[in-house]
């Protein structure tokens, strides 16, 4: 096994510690092993999407009072339709709505949908997962 020396801040240390305890760690090279595959086997995933078809869960909160937000985000889902499989609405408090679309369809085309809604205005969230898929799978 090849040994590697890294430096962190005390933060990023603090940080690592409270992960091993919550993930019942014995060692910090087992953990910091483990986010490592973690981080490199959804580097590849994000990889191998780019190149063609995926599917994709793009998850985002909104206020849903800011102004013409709601009108705005319903016309880019409109705009984008031929990506959506399926959409969950769901009403955090009186101003903040979650939404989870279901996407599939070429990665740049659902990367771009994704970009757009997280730039908006009001838009205080927004995670994009996704699988690369063959056209056929």
């Amino acid at each position: 096994m090849e040994r590697v020396t890294i430096s962190v801040s005390e933060d990023f240390a603090a940080e690592l510690a409270a992960f091993m305890r919550a993930h019942r760690y014995d060692n910090r090279s087992e953990a910091i092993r483990d986010l490592a595959r973690l981080g490199l086997k959804q580097r590849a995933s994000e990889g191998a999407a780019r190149g063609g078809d995926c599917v994709a869960t793009f998850s985002y909160v909104f206020n849903r009072l800011k102004r013409e937000l709601p009108k705005r985000l319903t016309a880019t889902h409109h705009a984008h339709r031929q990506l959506h499989v399926a959409t969950l609405h769901v009403h955090l408090d009186h101003d903040n709505c979650l939404e989870v679309a279901v996407l599939r369809g070429d990665f740049a085309q659902v990367r771009d949908f994704a970009s757009s809604i997280t730039a908006e205005r009001g838009v205080v969230h927004g995670a994009l997962g996704v699988i690369p898929v063959s056209a056929e799978g």
